[in-house]
């Protein structure tokens, strides 16, 4: 087993963020990492751990 693979393995996602916001909204956003070739999730996750780093939390 690689390091990689033993990193992927302890970094299991085990928690959910629910959140609201206009269907238009939505939409246009999945659309855009469609077209992008990435995923709302992938996203949402870069800008959490990028905002984390900005303020000092992680």
């Amino acid at each position: 087993m690689t390091k990689k693979t033993d990193k992927k393995k302890s970094a299991k996602k085990d928690s959910q963020l629910i959140l609201r916001l206009d269907k238009t909204d939505r939409d246009a956003f999945v659309e855009l990492c469609k077209d992008l070739d990435t995923t709302a999730a992938r996203e949402i996750r870069a800008f959490i751990r990028e905002y984390l780093k900005r303020n000092g939390k992680e």
